[in-house]
């Protein structure tokens, strides 16, 4: 098993009655350690009451066995609103009553990610890219967690052992992209996380890492200039941050944000379309907006998945196209998220988008604008068509892409052929 935390200072681990400390009673040496933020995260209730006054709900909830336990780090808990129970913040992180109500559409498993999982801690759901899964643990526990089946549910460090993984990759190499994800893999202290980076840098035909984390929000203290080295040897690496809501990117967030940036590595931003949270055109366009100016770009604005204990964060997607609608135009392009459902079934992320093509002809395409402005675009008469035989980069196609190309006519569902076979009467 690696080691999750190295003490930093000589000072006892924390117990569950320990109270964690606010800011203002704990030096700030310590409060700015992120070992020590991970220490002492908030786990009880009583340690919860100290920065907010707990509704009758919460506290109902609370002392209820969840599905997934509550951890908020110290600095998070200082960001939540005392008094208002309907702060985005709090609500995203501390347990209500109505994540235990029955909700007949979702299970535990939404994505179905255990039947793409060819060896443990390996999804395979893209020819070209898999999510590899280094730990259960996070530094806090979104209550909308996809993963709640998984997280937090770790034993010690909640490493996971991924040799078997880095064996799958290095057999397979159609896989050009590796996502890092848990758990959250900037928890794992730096030693082993570059086991990690450079056990898949050591694979030839992986071209990109990709690390999924909410760290930068939830303990920016962990972006130390040490880890930014770290991260830094390992290029071409990506970041995928997740912010639901603008009043996520305090100072300390952004600096943090602003070291990476600087860093060389780009970020995007993932966000979840939650009810009561960030259901709001003008939510989601302050978001981005604050991204951006933080050199962050939003990627995906995710309909909440179909999973347990979240059914009350859910929107209809009527709700994603209205914000959808509100954003084309109204700010830059490349501030605007593209809103996908991570289909059921493990089918994978479809893009949602507002219907701005009307018609078409052999001649010309009818398209309207943000403003409802409809336009009128002329076809080319004489476009010969890509020569795909003289194409270095054409290979097979599958699914749509390979009727558009002419590769295949049809497609047809598992089962088919059997069931319309001719028989002898």
């Amino acid at each position: 098993m690696h080691e999750l935390i190295e003490n930093p200072v000589e000072e006892p681990p924390s117990t569950a009655d320990e109270p964690p400390g606010t800011k203002a009673d704990v030096p700030a040496y310590l409060w700015n350690d992120w070992r020590w933020q991970m220490r002492h995260a908030v786990r009880t209730a009583d340690q919860l009451s100290r920065y907010i006054n707990l509704t009758p709900d919460e506290r109902a909830a609370l002392d209820t066995p969840g599905r997934l336990r509550m951890q908020i780090t110290p600095f998070v808990a200082g960001l939540m609103d005392r008094d208002d129970p309907h702060c985005p913040i709090r609500r995203q992180l501390v347990p209500t009553v109505a994540e235990f109500m029955s909700c007949p559409d979702t299970v535990a498993d939404s994505l179905h990610e255990e039947e793409q999982s060819p060896v443990p801690g390996l999804v395979h759901r893209y020819p070209d890219r898999v999510l590899l899964l280094a730990t259960t643990l996070c530094a806090a526990y979104c209550r909308h967690c996809t993963r709640s089946r998984l997280v937090g549910k770790g034993a010690g460090a909640g490493v996971r052992d991924w040799d078997a993984a880095l064996e799958y990759i290095a057999a397979h190499p159609e896989i050009r992209d590796v996502l890092v994800s848990g758990g959250d893999p900037l928890t794992l202290a730096d030693r082993v996380l570059e086991r990690l980076l450079s056990g898949l840098r050591a694979i030839p035909h992986v071209e990109v890492i990709r690390i999924g984390t909410r760290v930068p929000f939830f303990l920016p203290q962990r972006i130390t200039p040490e880890l930014t080295d770290l991260l830094r040897r390992y290029h071409p690496l990506w970041i995928n941050v997740h912010f639901n809501h603008p009043k996520e990117l305090a100072p300390e967030v952004e600096a943090a944000l602003n070291r990476l940036a600087d860093a060389g590595i780009p970020l995007g931003s993932q966000s979840v379309l939650l009810a009561g949270i960030n259901d709001c055109p003008a939510v989601i366009k302050a978001l981005g907006q604050r991204l951006v100016r933080n050199r962050v770009r939003p990627y995906y604005l995710y309909q909440c998945d179909l999973v347990e204990g979240a059914a009350h964060f859910r929107t209809p997607v009527a709700k994603g196209i209205e914000i959808m609608e509100s954003l084309r135009g109204h700010t830059s392009g490349f501030a605007i998220p593209q809103y996908v459902i991570d289909a059921p079934n493990g089918g994978g992320k479809v893009p949602i988008l507002p219907n701005y093509l009307i018609s078409m002809s052999d001649t010309h395409v009818v398209v309207r604008n943000y403003e409802g402005m409809i336009s009128s675009y002329a076809q080319p008469t004489d476009y010969p068509g890509h020569d795909r035989e003289h194409c270095e980069y054409c290979n097979g196609r599958q699914g749509v892409s390979a009727l558009l190309s002419g590769q295949k006519d049809a497609i047809r569902p598992e089962g088919w052929q059997c069931s319309h076979v001719k028989h002898d009467a």
